[in-house]
């Protein structure tokens, strides 16, 4: 009887040891969800005017940051859990520093995202004028990706300095120290793709090229959607996509038609005969631009820039706010002008005029020895040269 008595006391003490262990890790559950939920509900509060940045917070940081502080308060209580045996206790231990090194790792990927759009949240590349948001954006991209490299590099060693071995210390303090040797290697294996990596770093320092500019590579007009590690994404006027390796932006010439602005000028020629009045058509084309929204009342004019034996060339200079407003405005004279000359010089379009050679030496004959006898038809019914009979030779 007192032995059951015993086993039956020790049950207990064990059921309660295990109860108090369960409400002790339930209690460090709910308390770092509070404090995630605070500490969130706080910078929410604070950024309430900027939901963007909210959205940020939210989407980037609020699920590693929760799933840290349970890491950590699980780590602090368990070694105030009873009746855990010491070896089990180690490899939760292991296994809770293991998963605590990933979720930092997560928290600081998403802490880099966050910044990022802290930063870039005050450069909007959608207004007129964003040559400075559009370099800011370009050079944020290219150190958000080397930063994230970093972070990752830094977790892998992390991962090896959590655990309980001497041996795999070592090879995560080799790990930090061989990147540069690691580096030296990969550059070797893989040239290319290196080679595109310092391209894109030297693209993100002497900026070439930025996110939202208009450039045209092997004829092809478009804007640079997105600059990666290893290659950059033009989206084309037609809704084609370009993708183009870093370097040929360093190694190859191409044009950039906003490298220090988005304002142009754009041309539209005409080709008319040589009776047209310039000044008329000067002054249709002040009257078209000024009425066209298209116009940025920059530069608008008109001159005759060559000649040729049947026409003249005319071309109109106008400027425009960017190349797409340039493209329509320049469409918009070549219809407008050419209906202008069809109302009122219809004459003026190009003609080509053709005189025979035969009727012009026939008519000087005549002139000096009278009108020529009628041709006589030959048996074969062919009309003998009027120039033959008299002995004149053309």
């Amino acid at each position: 009887m007192d032995r059951f008595l015993c086993l039956l006391a020790m049950s207990a003490f064990v059921r309660r040891d295990w109860m108090i262990a369960i409400f002790l890790f339930c209690a460090v559950v709910v308390f770092a969800n509070a404090i995630h939920y605070v500490l969130f509900w706080l910078l929410r509060k604070k950024q309430a005017g900027t939901e963007r940045h909210a959205l940020g917070l939210r989407r980037y940081l609020e699920s590693p940051a929760r799933a840290a502080f349970i890491t950590i308060a699980v780590r602090i209580a368990l070694p105030f859990l009873p009746m855990i045996p010491p070896r089990v206790l180690d490899q939760l231990n292991q296994t809770v520093e293991i998963l605590l090194v990933l979720f930092l790792g997560w928290l600081a990927i998403g802490g880099i995202y966050v910044a990022q759009a802290l930063l870039l949240s005050r450069y909007d590349i959608t207004v007129e004028d964003n040559l400075r948001a559009r370099r800011l954006h370009t050079q944020v991209q290219m150190i958000r990706r080397l930063l994230i490299g970093a972070v990752v590099v830094i977790d892998a060693a992390g991962l090896l300095w959590s655990m309980h071995n001497p041996g795999l210390w070592k090879y995560g303090t080799g790990l930090l120290a061989s990147a540069g040797l690691a580096s030296l290697a990969l550059a070797a294996a893989a040239k290319s793709t290196v080679s595109n990596l310092l391209a894109g770093i030297q693209i993100a320092l002497s900026e070439p090229i930025r996110i939202d500019d208009v450039v045209v590579i092997s004829g092809e007009w478009g804007r640079i959607a997105e600059i990666t590690s290893t290659y950059v994404v033009v989206n084309i006027w037609d809704q084609r996509t370009l993708i183009v390796p870093l370097s040929f932006f360093i190694e190859q010439p191409f044009t950039n038609w906003t490298r220090t602005g988005s304002e142009i000028l754009g041309t539209a020629f005409l080709y008319l005969d040589y009776s047209v009045p310039v000044e008329a058509l000067r002054a249709e084309l002040q009257r078209i631009v000024q009425q066209s929204p298209l116009w940025d009342k920059r530069v608008c004019g008109l001159q005759v820039t060559n000649l040729s034996e049947h026409t003249m060339e005319i071309r109109c200079l106008v400027s425009s706010r960017d190349s797409g407003k340039s493209f329509d405005l320049r469409c918009l004279i070549r219809e407008k002008m050419i209906e202008f000359v069809r109302a009122n010089y219809a004459h003026a379009f190009p003609t080509m005029r053709i005189e025979s050679h035969r009727e012009t030496t026939s008519r000087e004959v005549e002139k000096e020895h009278g009108p020529l006898p009628p041709p006589i038809l030959h048996p074969d019914n062919k009309v003998p040269n009027p120039l033959e009979s008299t002995g004149v030779t053309s």
